[in-house]
């Protein structure tokens, strides 16, 4: 089953990738239904929330706007919290920066394709999952060579500081793969076109969105055989258990309502993307 699942999905992303679909997550915001404030909550107040700047179909910031499933979600839980669209600030929260942002007060929240782990769980809260992605890698179109991780053997191999998927190939293949890593997954991307990498590494859905992003279309491939989960959480400083019991009840109305797959289904179902079904809330 899980061979099928993964032929289908190299062939659906191959395809999109070579096809003039407009770029995923370009200024487009998912419809939503108006959540209800949940219990314990309020109207009115503000939030800092932070949030990837620099991937397509997640979390993108262009002429002035923020587009992404993770910029759809935070914006439905603000709602559900009682904050309104205006009286949300915006900051950028790269993988290697997520624990510092909140850790500092740069941000009260954090949706920024950020898996939850036991390590990171030393440091911040986290409510969620609100989607499971799978590591998988990126390669040029015309790649026949690197068919998976294992046939990395002596290659470059390239991912970004500060996530998990950089932990995994560390742990799982130190001294078999040279590993770069850069500040942001756009930089690994040109490396490839560029021929200075030879793969990059992280979740599948992040890959999804660069391979049919319009910079890209054509030239790249995900393989489609993802080998981690990686569940997504919303970050939220150690100690506030009160806004952690908020937020999971916000997730569990973003499902149920409807709110949640079509959020996907505009902003990260253009790449080609084959939508899953939504995690159980408040359980990893």
């Amino acid at each position: 089953m899980r061979t099928e699942m993964a032929m289908w999905k190299t062939l659906t992303l191959t395809v999109i990738a070579l096809t003039t679909l407009a770029a995923c997550g370009a200024d487009a915001t998912g419809p939503t239904t108006e959540p209800t404030v949940v219990e314990g909550a309020h109207k009115g107040g503000s939030l800092t929330i932070g949030v990837p700047f620099d991937n397509p179909g997640l979390g993108r910031y262009r002429d002035g706007k923020h587009s992404g499933f993770d910029v759809d979600t935070a914006t439905y839980v603000a709602k559900a919290l009682g904050v309104a669209d205006e009286d949300i600030t915006w900051v950028e929260a790269r993988p290697q920066d997520r624990e510092d942002v909140l850790t500092s007060g740069k941000a009260d929240l954090v949706f920024s394709t950020y898996s939850i782990t036991d390590e990171r769980k030393k440091v911040v809260d986290f409510a969620g999952p609100y989607f499971t992605a799978h590591q998988d890698l990126l390669v040029r179109r015309n790649e026949t060579e690197v068919t998976g991780p294992e046939t990395l053997n002596g290659r470059v191999l390239c991912s970004v500081k500060g996530t998990t998927s950089s932990a995994y190939v560390t742990k799982r293949y130190k001294g078999r793969i040279d590993l770069k890593e850069y500040d942001e997954y756009s930089d690994c991307v040109e490396a490839l076109l560029d021929s200075k990498v030879d793969a990059v590494t992280t979740d599948d859905v992040i890959l999804a969105g660069f391979a049919a992003d319009k910079r890209y279309r054509g030239k790249l491939k995900v393989l489609g055989d993802g080998f981690t989960d990686e569940d997504y959480g919303v970050g939220i400083p150690k100690g506030d258990t009160e806004r952690v019991k908020q937020v999971n009840a916000a997730l569990r109305q973003y499902v149920e309502d409807g709110s949640w797959k079509k959020a996907l289904e505009a902003t990260v179902g253009p790449s080609g993307y084959d939508i899953p079904e939504p995690p159980s809330v408040g359980e990893e």
